[in-house]
């Protein structure tokens, strides 16, 4: 079986436009979520979110291509540029042999909550004719494919908050089978409007800590009272190890194991058997090594975070066993199904850097989460071997492992 590893990362999100400086805002311990500014939040339970401010898409699309492609489009295609030219990719790559797998976990939310209203009050006539292009989870592939001329396999994930993850190991099995030399990788989310907030505040899911929007996402908090809504892409170039060392690309980390389990039990309530097995299965995958670092899913959720420092111990053989593990998402928002490719470019680039992100807004210890969540801020310690968590509705979830690259 082919060795995959990862050549090339991108990455837009609350914090930061590209990877580097978003990066540095989270070791810094920063928080990009605030007070909601793309709609008047007054009337809605949820008041926050970690928006993206000030991105202007016509720095990645010609201005009269902006209108056909869905907010979350738009970000796809930042984080995949990005991703290319850190890989530097050029006309020598067959690009009949390089594939995208996407993933969003809504897709183009507000197109469609915006058309919906357009066909109700001022009829069907007036539907846009980009509406469906716009919308579709798939045209992310589609835009990356066409915008870097990528004629490889094009698949699409759209497994909720686990989607970002699934889309790397559906990449991975592409080049591991010999389907592609490489995979371009992109987790994209724009569900920041009136009916995503509402939706997802009528099921009691976000936080509703609206007078202090920084510390709202609290990980592992004994105080947390739900997620908080992120938007952004993370971007992955893999690629075959043999075509990344013949093309003498940079290579910062292999992917040893990837684990995805259903836990077949609620559409919305998570176990903690689903994740555990998951992760099992990226742990056998990946030859049972010492890990150094965990990526949290963390979401800020009572039942999420206890759950998966359950299922953390019982993997490892008990507390004393596991490494430290944190979770971004107090600092950027939950981004849904771009979550698992933010989480695995900001889990490499700590690989990269030896220095572990912390867990910002943790206060009051819970006694059902009890592990070293790296709450006094950024951490510096050798990292070998990082796992990232990913974990949805519907009781799907993914996990990966990857491995600093010795040569």
């Amino acid at each position: 079986m082919r060795r995959v590893v990862v050549t090339g990362l991108g990455m837009i999100n609350s914090l930061g436009h590209d990877k580097e400086s978003s990066f540095k805002a989270i070791l810094d311990g920063q928080c990009g979520i605030d007070r909601i500014t793309i709609f008047d939040p007054e009337k809605f339970a949820c008041q926050v979110a970690g928006e993206v401010k000030n991105f202007d898409p016509t720095t990645i699309m010609d201005a009269k291509e902006v209108k056909k492609a869905d907010r979350f489009i738009h970000f796809g295609l930042k984080a995949a540029a990005e991703a290319m030219e850190d890989a530097k990719i050029d006309d020598s790559v067959d690009r009949d042999r390089f594939g995208v797998s996407c993933a969003s976990g809504i897709g183009g939310l507000p197109t469609i909550e915006k058309n919906s209203v357009i066909c109700e009050t001022r009829g069907p006539r007036r539907i846009s004719p980009f509406f469906i292009p716009s919308a579709l989870v798939n045209m992310l592939g589609g835009f990356v494919s066409i915008y870097n001329k990528l004629r490889g396999p094009n698949i699409s994930s759209v497994t909720a908050c686990a989607a970002g993850t699934h889309a790397i190991a559906d990449a991975a099995k592409a080049i591991m089978v010999g389907e592609a030399e490489q995979m371009l990788v992109v987790g994209a989310e724009s569900a920041i409007c009136p009916v995503g907030i509402g939706g997802f505040a009528a099921m009691k899911a976000l936080s509703t800590r609206n007078d202090d929007p920084k510390t709202s996402s609290r990980p592992f908090d004994a105080g947390r009272d739900g997620f908080v809504m992120g938007e952004g892409a993370g971007a992955l170039v893999l690629e075959d190890l043999d075509s990344a060392i013949a093309r003498g690309a940079t290579i910062y980390a292999e992917l040893i194991g990837f684990g995805e389990s259903g836990d077949a039990n609620h559409i919305t309530t998570p176990t903690m058997d689903g994740p555990l097995r998951a992760m099992k299965a990226a742990y056998k995958m990946a030859g049972e090594p010492k890990i150094d670092y965990v990526n949290a899913h963390g979401t800020s959720t009572p039942v999420n975070d206890k759950n998966e420092t359950a299922a953390l111990k019982e993997l490892l053989g008990g507390k004393d066993n596991c490494p430290p593990m944190s979770s971004t998402k107090g600092q950027i928002g939950h981004c849904l199904g771009a979550a698992g490719s933010i989480e695995a470019v900001l889990s490499i680039m700590a690989m990269r850097d030896s220095i572990i992100p912390p867990t910002i807004n943790y206060e009051t210890p819970d006694e059902n989460c009890d592990l070293d969540y790296v709450t006094e801020g950024a951490r510096e310690a050798e990292l070998n071997v990082v796992m990232s968590n990913s974990f949805g509705f519907g009781g799907t979830n993914g996990v990966v492992i990857f491995k600093k690259y010795q040569g």
